[in-house]
């Protein structure tokens, strides 16, 4: 196998492509990944969640990352990571043409909802939804192909 660096327009269609990435934040130096649904939309992935340590978290430290693949041919894949910060979406007035814009980019797919509006049910959460946006800073990506 050989690796190699993906172009920006290779990186953005695997992100247009992709419903499912993988989000990275963190607080006081720990770590949390969790599997988010995203959808691009000019430089920036629209997602949704219900409250909990990601929202808490985030908006702490709302510099985040997010890695989102695509399995190839045999043993080849395609990775994109992108680096960027969280910017939430209230529902307020100033926010409501982008929380509208986010939440018609991720209702386009079946169950787009899931997994940010599913928690375990024996959770005391509020149930008030919020939308969200990564504004993109940086990314970049490797493929693996055959020699």
């Amino acid at each position: 196998m050989i690796i190699r660096e993906l172009s920006q327009q290779a990186c953005l269609e695997i992100l247009a492509a992709a419903r499912v990435g993988r989000l990275a934040c963190a607080s006081d130096g720990q770590p949390y990944v969790v599997p988010i649904t995203i959808a691009l939309a000019q430089h920036s992935l629209y997602s949704f969640s219900l409250p909990g340590q990601k929202i808490d978290w985030m908006r702490q430290n709302p510099k985040v990352c997010l890695q989102v693949d695509q399995a190839g041919r045999g043993d080849g894949w395609k990775s994109v990571v992108v680096t960027g910060t969280y910017e939430e979406l209230p529902d307020r007035i100033g926010s409501k043409l982008e929380r509208e814009h986010a939440w018609s980019l991720l209702s386009k797919h079946a169950n787009w909802w899931e997994p940010g509006g599913l928690k375990p049910v024996t959770a005391d959460i509020p149930a008030e939804h919020l939308f969200y946006r990564i504004n993109m800073d940086t990314v970049t990506g490797r493929e693996s192909v055959p020699e």
